[in-house]
C-alpha cells in the first residue's frame, strides 16, 4: 500500500564535501536535471571544489567540518520533500528516482538505501560490497555509503543526524527503525574504492569491524573517529 504520490521534482540530493574536486564533475554530469534540487554542502575545502561546483550550476552552502553537521545543514536549506544523503564519491542508479519514490511511497517504510557496488573492484571488494547489501536487506542496516534516503517530515521527527563524528549514518538508521521499516531497494549505488586502496582490504575492513565493535562496548565517537582517522 502507498501513501501520497511523490515525484522526481520533490527529491533533494545533499552531498558533504571536503576537498573533492575530482568528484564535482561527475556530479553535476550524472545528476543535474534528475532531482528537485542537488546541494552541495562544504565543509572548508582547501580545493576548488565550491568554484568547480559554482561553475557546474550546483548550489554550494556551507557548514563547519563533520559529516552529521554538513548533511543537517543541508536538510535545513534543502526544499523538498525527500531528501536523499549522498557520498561526494557515490554515483546513483541511471534510475535511481523510480525505486526511491516507490520505497517512500510504503506506508509502513520510513527510509531507504540502495545495494552496494564498489568501482573498479576486484574478487575481495566484490564479496565486500555483497555482505554490505545481505546486511541491508536482512538487518535493516545500511550504511552512508548506500546513499539514504527520507522523507523530510520523519527525518525532523527523528531528529536529523546526530551530531557525532563517525558513525552518524549507523545511528540514524537504528533510530528510524523504531518508527518503520527501513528498505533497501536492488539498484545499486557505486562507490569509490579509494579507502580500501589506500589502506588495504584487509586493513580497512578490520578498522571498519574494529569501529563497530567499539561503538557495541560504549567507546567514546571522539575515541572511535581519532582510530578511523589513523
Amino acid at each position: 500500500m502507498t501513501s501520497t504520490d511523490l515525484k522526481t521534482s520533490d527529491i533533494s540530493i545533499i552531498i558533504p564535501t571536503l576537498n573533492e574536486e575530482q568528484n564535482i564533475g561527475a556530479i553535476a554530469d550524472t545528476l543535474q536535471g534528475r532531482a528537485g534540487e542537488i546541494i552541495i554542502v562544504d565543509g572548508g575545502s582547501s580545493d576548488r571544489t565550491v568554484l568547480f561546483a559554482r561553475k557546474r550550476g550546483i548550489r554550494v552552502e556551507h557548514s563547519a567540518a563533520g559529516r552529521a553537521t554538513q548533511l543537517n545543514h543541508g536538510a535545513a536549506c534543502a526544499g523538498g520533500s525527500v531528501l536523499l544523503f549522498l557520498h561526494a564519491d557515490t554515483r546513483l542508479p541511471e534510475n535511481f528516482a523510480e525505486p526511491l519514490l516507490q520505497t517512500l511511497g510504503r506506508r509502513d517504510v520510513i527510509a531507504g538505501a540502495f545495494s552496494l557496488a564498489i568501482r573498479d573492484a576486484g574478487p575481495a571488494l566484490r564479496f565486500i560490497a555483497l555482505c554490505a547489501t545481505v546486511r541491508s536487506r536482512c538487518l535493516q542496516l545500511p550504511y552512508g555509503d548506500q546513499a539514504i534516503f527520507i522523507k523530510r517530515e520523519q527525518f525532523v521527527r527523528l531528529g536529523g543526524f546526530p551530531q557525532v563524528p563517525i558513525m552518524e549514518d549507523f545511528l540514524l538508521i537504528r533510530k528510524a527503525k523504531t518508527l518503520g521499516r527501513v528498505h533497501t531497494v536492488p539498484e545499486r549505488v557505486t562507490t569509490s574504492a579509494r579507502r580500501w586502496q589506500r589502506l588495504g582490504v584487509v586493513r580497512t575492513t578490520l578498522i571498519n569491524q574494529m569501529i563497530i565493535l567499539g561503538f557495541v562496548l560504549r567507546i567514546s565517537p571522539e575515541r572511535l573517529a581519532a582510530l578511523y582517522r589513523r
